[in-house]
């Protein structure tokens, strides 16, 4: 069998998942049908959007688990280590499991090259998206959490029936490969809509949802808009928050005002689910989602937000005037390239009192000295790395990372021991 950082190697040597992306369907339903179908399970809960859907699926699948079910969850990207994207009752894969995996699929997949019936190695997302369909296949999961990479329709996860669609609130980003303006995107995001799969939308842009509910209209599935669903007896602070809404008792875990509205989704699609009340309420309440709004308390004591395009960078600006007011921010901020970098610089900076420009260890990064460009900031200095910029702020009061989920990432990694 080969070793599990022998097979982390050889996902990593085909590309960068969005440079590499080859948007369609062939190639994963070859290799599925090569490996007998085990994306053809009942009880799939498939989730797309722009932001939100990583927390979403958190919540979701830590009340599914909590009610008592096996549960699946498939995510991307991951932190730390690829294991985390393909998680089982609640834990990322083992390795040797990752490895024994990866060798199914990668067998079939040099099977169909030899037969020619596809025309190039799947992609990595491509690939781990049916070790993670495998996996949980082995072990019988009866709830599967199913997160879309990219897009929706020509995603390589909208290979199944789910039992029920989630769309968080869509905005713009991807649009290289999605379309331009929010309606493409929209459309694309629309694609995991298939009849006899009920609906649930997040808080929406109104140019989106006419664009969601035309393709549920379509497919004569009914929708539930979590917009309808009140907020009553909010009580937000740095964690989390609480609420109240048709009778449930919720309490989130997650900081950010814009994860009331995720909680809220969640809470919609659990209930058309039939969910137990206990386990809806238990479940959010104790979802985790490391890198998004987490702190670190130490000295300093660091905040990791992995928004990285405008949308998510509002949000976390807001969240930082509401709860960090008083703080000394230094920034450490590191970007891809293919997002909208300046929007986003122009959002967040004037919020620091200095900034830190490196960048991640990914070729898609953009290299620090062109950001301080975008940067137009009194206090600014360029890192070479991660750790070297987490060296320059350790005297800081408050340390902000952000603008890469790579980033963050690996401040993590280098944090959390």
């Amino acid at each position: 069998m080969t070793a599990y950082r022998d097979s982390v190697r050889f996902l990593y040597a085909l590309g960068n998942e969005s440079r590499t992306a080859r948007l369609g369907l062939g190639r994963i339903q070859a290799v599925l049908a090569e490996l007998g179908h085990p994306e053809q399970r009942p009880g799939i809960i498939h989730v797309a959007g722009t932001n939100g859907k990583g927390s979403t699926c958190a919540m979701l699948e830590s009340a599914l688990r909590t009610a008592g079910w096996t549960t699946g969850l498939f995510t991307s990207p991951h932190l730390a280590e690829p294991t985390e994207r393909i998680r089982i009752g609640g834990a990322p894969l083992a390795p040797e499991d990752f490895a024994r995996v990866f060798d199914a699929v990668h067998a079939a997949s040099e099977a169909l090259l030899a037969r020619e019936q596809i025309d190039a190695h799947p992609t990595y997302f491509e690939c781990v998206t049916a070790m993670a369909f495998l996996a949980f296949g082995e072990v019988g999961v009866q709830r599967t959490v199913l997160e879309v990479g990219m897009g929706g329709r020509l995603d390589a996860t909208n290979v199944v029936q789910p039992e029920l669609c989630v769309i968080t609130p869509v905005d713009l980003d991807h649009e290289r490969y999605l379309g331009r303006g929010i309606e493409s995107i929209a459309a694309e995001k629309a694609g995991i809509i298939k009849p006899g799969a009920p609906v649930v939308l997040g808080k929406q842009r109104a140019e989106a949802e006419r664009v969601l509910l035309g393709a549920a209209s379509r497919a004569g599935v009914p929708v539930v808009r979590s917009a309808e669903w009140p907020v009553e007896d909010l009580a937000i602070h740095a964690r989390g928050s609480a609420f109240l809404s048709r009778g449930y008792r919720i309490t989130c875990g997650l900081p950010g005002r814009h994860q009331v509205d995720n909680a809220l989704t969640a809470l919609a699609a659990l209930d058309r689910l039939g969910v137990p009340r206990d386990a809806i309420e238990r479940g959010i309440a104790a979802a985790q989602w490391p890198g998004r709004l987490e702190y670190l308390d130490g000295e300093p004591q660091v905040l990791l937000d992995g928004a990285h395009n405008p949308a998510g960078t509002r949000a976390l600006a807001e969240y930082i005037e509401e709860f960090c007011t008083g703080r000394r921010i230094t920034l450490i901020y590191g970007a891809m390239r293919d997002k909208a970098v300046e929007e986003s610089a122009g959002i967040l900076f004037p919020l620091c009192e200095e900034v830190i420009l490196t960048a991640p260890r990914q070729a898609r990064a953009v290299r620090p000295e062109a950001l301080r460009d975008l940067a137009a900031h009194p206090r600014c200095r360029i890192a070479p790395g991660v750790a070297e910029a987490l060296e320059m702020a350790a005297g800081a009061d408050l340390v902000l990372v952000t603008g890469s989920l790579f980033l963050v990432g690996e401040a993590r990694a280098l944090l959390v021991q």
